[in-house]
């Protein structure tokens, strides 16, 4: 795994090794719009994961993770945590719970 000491070091170093897209959370998916991609937690594999504390604010944390769809397709999705992290369904939070405390 590699050291990261911040969130767009992350975002740039996993974009050099092939994570180029942008997903983005939905309820109960992770979502791109170039390509077009709509992603359910069984579709997906989160490969990486680096998570990221505010110098001044704890609280204030965010998550890179690295994401692969099943049929290949290579991205990077950062999500807040704590009280900044978006509402999401229940499947894609157990998908996302289990792969941070591993």
């Amino acid at each position: 795994m590699y050291n990261y000491d911040t969130v767009t070091d992350a975002i740039n170093g996993l974009r050099e090794r092939g994570f180029t897209l942008d997903f983005n959370l939905q309820v109960n998916s992770l979502q791109c719009f170039n390509p077009d991609l709509n992603l359910t937690p069984h579709e997906f594999e989160i490969k990486e994961i680096y998570r990221f504390e505010g110098d001044t604010n704890p609280s204030d944390e965010e998550i890179v993770y690295a994401i692969e769809s099943k049929d290949g397709h290579k991205g990077v999705f950062v999500n807040g945590y704590g009280t900044s992290a978006e509402a999401v369904g229940g499947e894609m939070m157990k998908k996302l719970v289990d792969h941070h405390n591993q």
